[in-house]
């Protein structure tokens, strides 16, 4: 019985952890650029806004580059 309990538990977790992903955001400039953001940007204090590339590298954009952020639906 305990043989049978380990690999469904096992494999309940992985399905469930596989089920997790990070919302992507769309920041679109007023220049007609399109940027595409790990995770919600973040404003700070300083006028920016700072997010995360596709590349997983931090970036920062002015604020009054930025035209409006949009949420990309997960598929």
């Amino acid at each position: 019985m305990k043989k049978l309990i380990i690999p469904a538990v096992a494999m309940i977790a992985v399905c469930a952890l596989s089920g997790c992903t990070r919302t992507s955001y769309a920041i679109h400039t007023v220049d007609g650029r399109t940027i595409i953001s790990d995770g919600k940007p973040k404003q700070t204090d300083a006028g920016l806004v700072g997010y995360t590339d596709a590349n997983g590298i931090k970036q920062q954009i002015n604020k009054s580059e930025v035209k409006v952020v949009t949420e990309i639906p997960n598929s």
